[in-house]
């Protein structure tokens, strides 16, 4: 049975761990920020606290079975799980709030293992947490990536797919799949497909282009 120094330290040294990543989520103006994540990784602590009292009272007898103490933790990752996905938000194309919602998680993981006395796992598990979203998004900032956009181009009947094509691989732009749609009767088409660039300054130069292009009825550019 745990003694009452013990438990304190378990969940001050919760606190602490919790604290800090709130702390990095809270400075990059996130969601779940400080309370929110040090409250998640202090409510792991405890549950974990009580699970192992509850099940090191237990005397068994041949009528006793003993049950894993384990389940109250999958029962708290199951419901943390429900909390990460209430950060994640879905704007037009894009979606914001995997990191977050991921912090949360590993944040009560965290709080679990200190609950169960692996300290070195969890003060471990935090110093790479803390580094993966401190250190190494300045790192991040520095791999080249690919800037994606999704067109939809409405033509007349003289628009094809070669002219579409050329109008932007000339740019430097690689087109993914491309889908068609026909208006009948006016025989409009529309042309719906991904680009994808290392530099996005050539969209400026073919968006200044269009007027020129009397084929090109309407474009909608988004991110």
């Amino acid at each position: 049975m745990l003694t009452s120094t013990e438990i304190i330290l378990r969940l001050l040294l919760g606190t602490l761990l919790g604290g800090i990543i709130g702390f990095e989520r809270q400075t990059h103006g996130r969601p779940a920020g400080f309370r929110t994540q040090l409250l998640v990784c202090v409510a792991c602590v405890l549950l974990m606290i009580i699970s192992e009292n509850y099940y090191s009272q237990r005397v068994l007898t041949e009528d006793y079975i003993r049950l894993d103490p384990t389940r109250i933790a999958a029962g708290a990752m199951t419901g943390i799980g429900f909390l990460g996905a209430g950060v994640i938000l879905k704007t037009g194309l894009s979606v914001q709030g995997l990191t977050t919602a991921a912090c949360i998680w590993i944040v009560a993981a965290i709080g679990l293992a200190v609950g169960v006395g692996q300290y070195l796992a969890a003060i471990t598990g935090a110093v790479i947490t803390f580094i993966s979203l401190w250190i190494l998004r300045i790192v991040e900032t520095k791999i080249p990536r690919l800037t994606y956009k999704y067109i939809t181009l409405v033509t007349d009947e003289s628009g094809d797919e070669d002219t579409i094509r050329s109008l932007f691989e000339e740019k430097g732009f690689l087109i993914g799949k491309m889908d068609y749609e026909i208006c009948l009767p006016e025989k409009k088409r529309s042309f719906i497909f991904t680009i994808a660039s290392k530099d996005s300054a050539p969209m400026k130069e073919i968006l200044d282009k269009v007027p020129d292009m009397h084929y090109i009825k309407r474009i909608e550019i988004k991110s």
